[in-house]
């Protein structure tokens, strides 16, 4: 028998993130997946943690494997407004950077 899909996530959401407080690890090895499965998703989830100022545009490209430059180009196509550099982005543009 198939379960009805609620439509009232809060509370899945809820244990979800109690979950990942409690058991980060879980969520080390599965959000992968997820962003394979639900790219969308993942980007969504970067762009909004860009926009409350908890990841840098350096940070964020690369979590969607674009350069700094690429996802600026997307962000204002899109029309999603351009932080400008404070401190720390320019510390995690330098870490990134370094990587390539």
């Amino acid at each position: 028998m198939l379960r009805s899909v609620s439509t009232d996530l809060s509370w899945e959401m809820e244990q979800i993130e109690k979950i990942s407080r409690e058991n980060p690890a879980i969520f080390e090895r599965v959000l992968p997946q997820l962003w394979k499965l639900a790219p969308d998703l993942q980007q969504s989830v970067v762009i909004g943690a860009y926009l409350d100022n908890q990841i840098s545009l350096a940070k964020a490209a690369e979590m969607l494997g674009l350069t700094r430059r690429e996802l600026e180009q997307q962000f204002v196509e899109k029309g999603i407004p351009i932080r400008q550099l404070s401190k720390e982005d320019v510390i995690a543009e330098v870490k990134s950077a370094r990587k390539f």
